[in-house]
């Protein structure tokens, strides 16, 4: 069975730099690498665009920044799922969307990845999909912890994937997940 692939958040949005510092600066170029890939096997692909109900957000739906990338942004006939929360699961059809196109197997990509990347492929392995969350093609903001450190978005990446991978996903990258592009993923 072939995988869907689920595009989280790829709105202009998430390089706002009232946001913070954000890493992973070919995050898009790969994402859009692996939506090439999907769209010419015609497999699954769905988009999820996040509609802040905080008129500052920059991902509020009157702003700019509530667009698609160019890079990844969804043809006509592609699927969009709308959310207001962190979770593409919670108080959207997503369930049913993948559902209806037998899914299994997602693969994962977006922004970002310490909030509705994360979020949304942890739930989407308590579901009991197999999910493989591509590195590359996912970013992440810097961050400040509670004790005032500053956390470089690389490192937030890098613990984030660490966090993620095995218990809830399996974590790659775009060059291996076009390579098996006709193979079954495990």
């Amino acid at each position: 069975m072939s995988a869907t692939l689920l595009i989280i958040d790829m709105q202009k949005a998430g390089k706002d730099p009232v946001l913070g510092q954000r890493g992973q600066p070919d995050a898009e170029v790969n994402a859009a690498k692996l939506l090439a890939c999907w769209r010419e096997r015609g497999d699954p692909v769905v988009h999820i665009r996040h509609d802040d109900m905080n008129p500052q957000s920059p991902y509020a739906p009157d702003k700019p920044g509530h667009a698609f990338m160019p890079e990844v942004a969804p043809l006509p006939h592609e699927e969009v799922i709308e959310k207001r929360t962190t979770n593409a699961f919670v108080g959207t059809d997503l369930m049913q969307a993948l559902e209806a196109h037998g899914c299994a197997q997602l693969v994962v990509c977006g922004v970002h990845l310490e909030h509705c990347v994360g979020t949304t492929a942890r739930m989407a392995g308590n579901l009991g999909f197999m999910v493989f969350l591509a590195a590359d093609a996912t970013a992440s903001l810097e961050q400040t912890d509670r004790n005032g450190n500053k956390w470089s978005a690389d490192d937030v990446h890098a613990l984030t994937l660490s966090v993620l991978d095995g218990d809830y996903v399996k974590i790659t990258d775009t060059e291996t997940l076009m390579a098996l592009a006709d193979a079954p993923l495990h």
